[in-house]
């Protein structure tokens, strides 16, 4: 059960009674700026700005906002996040349309998450926006669209003042430590340690973290015969006689098909999306969903990242190359340049899964499709812990991370539910969509 008493903080909202309930509401619009949201992550320059599920966790926040006075029972996340202030309130003696103000939020939050996208991904957004209020506004007067979109502006805004102080643009220098087992730049590229401070950024939901650090890591050594030894020794020998599907696992959640940037956190909201599309939910219902799986996704890249630059344990292809005597070695997927321990992947996509678990139940099974464009196949699960377990061990079969480092990112998750636990529950939480 998540936290309750965060909610019993907060004023529940009563639905603006002149107003049809955002439950009348298609989801269309959600799905529409989700699809558009994967593709300014993957079409906009790498960096802080679309990294680790942080435009997801916003934009859910700021589009369930905008539609919050609409939810009967529901309460504002207002009081509950971290730090979030200056939300509008909705004058509940006025007609709103919540459709026109989740798409007038979403537009605006994601206008201002990748400023620094391509000119014509901004006139994308644009289009986007006009053509979904064109269909919106049908039989809503005048005053009620403009009060609408306003409304959804205004949210959109207050959401974003609040994101530029989290502190994901510290980019202050920053020199690992060195020794035996510690992290150093590994090859091809040799770049320099990557997001040192991601681990400090403020969380959305304040002590989100609180019981998710794995401790540390297995202790290093460079004998043979000894734990560490044999756990790197595990990752050569896979890299030497992988299966056919155990490659396909790899490259299927290493979310860069073709060189496109996916990134996990964008697999998994693609694979929300492709629910939304099948369960075909009402606009309340498929916004509460976008923020609690960008709540956990953020949250968790937090905590993971936190746990590497506290540990800075160095990757399996150091260790190969080095004490395992194979200089030339490379692993299937290119490590990227931050430390081993504790596997991002593994911890983002247990944190995804115990989200999207708690929203449409356990042993939901699905098919993946996100890369068949791509010739990559989709992928079947039983439920979405099976798909968050097999993103984990990927990157074992990738051969950038250990097995210690898949299990303890996704089985820390898992175990505390830090991130899902202290989510504020009674705003996020309906029924088993069936």
């Amino acid at each position: 059960m998540l936290v309750a008493d965060a909610c019993s903080h907060s004023k529940s909202e009563e639905p603006a009674t002149v107003s049809a309930p955002a439950s009348s509401y298609r989801a269309d619009v959600v799905v529409l700026w989700l699809n558009l949201q994967l593709k300014l992550v993957r079409t906009t320059a790498a960096g802080p700005v679309n990294t680790f599920g942080r435009p997801f966790g916003y934009s859910g926040i700021a589009g369930y906002e905008a539609v919050v006075p609409g939810i009967a029972g529901a309460t504002s996340l207002g009081s509950q996040l971290n730090g979030l202030s200056g939300l509008p309130v909705a004058d509940k003696t006025q007609a709103y349309n919540w459709a026109l103000s989740a798409n007038a939020a979403l537009a605006a939050v994601n206008r201002g998450l990748f400023a620094n996208t391509s000119a014509a991904n901004k006139i994308t957004i644009d289009s986007l926006e006009a053509a979904n209020a064109a269909a919106l506004q049908a039989g809503v007067g005048a005053e009620a669209q403009a009060r609408s979109i306003d409304f959804g502006k205004q949210v959109a805004a207050a959401v974003l003042t609040w994101a530029r102080t989290d502190g994901y643009d510290n980019a202050a220098p920053y020199t690992p430590p060195t020794g035996p087992g510690m992290w150093v730049p590994t090859a091809p590229a040799f770049a320099p340690a990557g997001f040192a401070y991601w681990g400090t950024n403020r969380p959305l939901v304040a002590g989100s973290g609180a019981g998710a650090d794995p401790g540390p890591p297995l202790a290093y050594s460079a004998a043979p015969g000894s734990p560490f030894y044999a756990m790197a020794q595990e990752v050569y020998d896979l890299s030497q006689n992988l299966t056919a599907d155990q490659r396909a696992i790899a490259l299927f959640w290493n979310d860069a098909p073709n060189g496109r940037n996916f990134t996990p956190p964008g697999h998994w909201m693609s694979i929300l999306t492709q629910v939304l599309v099948r369960e075909q939910p009402a606009l309340d219902k498929a916004l509460k969903a976008y923020a609690k799986v960008g709540i956990s996704m953020n949250d968790a890249a937090i905590s993971c990242f936190k746990t590497k630059y506290t540990y800075t344990l160095l990757r399996p292809i150091s260790y190969v190359r080095g004490e395992l005597g194979h200089p030339g070695w490379l692993s299937l997927i290119k490590a990227p340049n931050f430390p081993d321990y504790s596997a991002t992947h593994a911890t983002l996509s247990a944190a995804a899964a115990a989200a999207l678990t708690s929203l449409f139940g356990t042993n939901y099974a699905f098919t993946d499709q996100n890369y068949v464009q791509f010739g990559l196949g989709a992928r079947s699960y039983t439920s979405f812990e099976q798909a968050g377990a097999e993103a984990g061990i990927s990157r074992l079969y990738g051969g950038i991370h250990y097995r210690t480092s898949c299990e303890k990112g996704g089985g820390t998750r898992q175990k505390s539910g830090a991130e899902h636990r202290r989510q504020p529950d009674a705003a996020l939480k309906y029924r088993p969509l069936g």
